[in-house]
């Protein structure tokens, strides 16, 4: 990743944070009331309220937890299994699943683009060395990761999303993009125009995650 991209990125991601971010961390926050039935946090389940740590109720709580890394890719899935900041199993969302390593080492394993975009917001001042995609090309029962630089992603298409009411899958071949767009519809799409897209979509996201959310909790108060 060219340092160019790595300040351009930068500079985007602090320039769309706060719309993005501020909706999703306010569930968090309804869901830990007392009037509710808890709050999802990842690898415990449904919560009345989350474990206290240094740094709560700063940027600092949303700091990723793990241990610096230096190969976020060996046995990825075994040491980052959920996704921290929904919840959602990685393996079994493994074809869209996104990997940050920031440029101390520290990792964040996320589901889908959308909780990418969550990770990069709220670790302005942590640079990314290198993300990672899921190939969704790949004919493989868990697909790949490959570097985003070199990922072509279709965005809009029919193709179920993560997180998000629209799309947005990646192909590490160019030409497998094209394929798939032509059965699914959609725009190709790099890695900026991508996340551009999920911060401009994050409004309508955060409300339709709200209300599953809400849909669930309803469910097994009943």
């Amino acid at each position: 990743m060219s340092n160019q991209k790595k300040l351009s990125r930068r500079e985007a991601l602090r320039m769309m944070a706060v719309t993005g971010v501020t909706g999703f961390t306010g569930l968090y926050a309804f869901q830990a009331s007392a009037n509710s039935i808890g709050a999802m946090v990842p690898g415990k389940g449904w919560l009345k309220q989350g474990p206290k740590s240094d740094g709560d109720g700063t940027p600092l709580q949303f700091i990723p937890k793990t241990t610096p890394d230096p190969h976020p890719l060996k046995d990825e899935l075994k040491k980052y299994p959920k996704c921290p900041y929904c919840g959602m199993d990685r393996t079994m969302w493994n074809h869209s699943r996104h990997l940050v390593h920031y440029d101390d080492n520290l990792v964040d394993g996320t589901c889908s683009l959308h909780c990418l975009a969550i990770s990069l917001s709220l670790n302005l001042d942590r640079g990314p060395k290198a993300i990672y995609v899921a190939d969704f090309g790949s004919d493989s029962k868990i697909k790949p990761l490959v570097n985003v630089d070199e990922a072509t992603y279709l965005t809009g298409s029919d193709l179920p999303g993560t997180m998000t009411k629209q799309s947005k899958m990646a192909f590490s071949s160019p030409e497998a993009a094209k394929s798939a767009r032509k059965s699914h519809g959609g725009d190709l799409a790099d890695i900026d125009e991508a996340l551009t897209r999920t911060y401009l979509g994050m409004a309508k996201d955060t409300a339709m995650i709200r209300k599953k959310r809400a849909a669930k909790r309803k469910k097994m108060k009943s």
